[in-house]
């Protein structure tokens, strides 16, 4: 009798079940394609580009530093020698740290202004899966290995997103 019971189980979920009509998008192309994150990628660069001069401008006066040292180092005393060079090394360390800081503050700037982007996108992405009928949709950078057929939506999203 739980044999008859389990066959007829099995036998009506063939009937019930479909075939699962999966997507996948990548967010990072989205990000990088829509109007807002255009501005996004344009003020980051903006950004970057002001502490890149900042960086260069005093990697430029650390050579310039390192230079006139070898120069001069033939007619210098030791103690002057060592204390231009631990001056030049001290340059060197600050300005590591400096670049880090840009670093982290470049990094900062970009999640601001990309974490309402990305809601947003979120949103577009969950209304072109429910119009297009997809039970299930994943990014591109959690792909399975395998999967029978999957509707690219990326290009969908993009035009969504900036209708909005």
């Amino acid at each position: 009798m739980k044999i008859f019971a389990i066959l007829c189980l099995v036998f009506s979920l063939s009937f019930t079940a479909h075939a699962a009509k999966i997507a996948k998008v990548d967010v990072q192309k989205v990000l990088l394609t829509v109007n807002e994150g255009k501005k996004v990628r344009a003020t980051l660069k903006k950004q970057f580009d002001e502490k890149q001069k900042i960086i260069k401008s005093e990697e430029d006066k650390i050579r310039k530093m390192q230079k006139d040292l070898e120069k001069q180092s033939l007619i210098m005393k030791d103690k002057d020698r060592l204390k231009k060079q631990k001056e030049i090394q001290q340059k060197i360390v600050a300005l590591q740290q400096q670049t880090m800081s840009f670093q982290k503050e470049i990094q900062k700037r970009e999640n601001e202004l990309k974490k309402p982007i990305l809601e947003k996108v979120r949103g577009v992405i969950e209304g072109v899966s429910k119009s297009g009928g997809f039970d299930m949709v994943f990014e591109v950078s959690t792909s399975p290995i395998y999967v029978k057929e999957v509707t690219d939506i990326t290009d969908k999203v993009v035009k969504e997103f900036n209708k909005k």
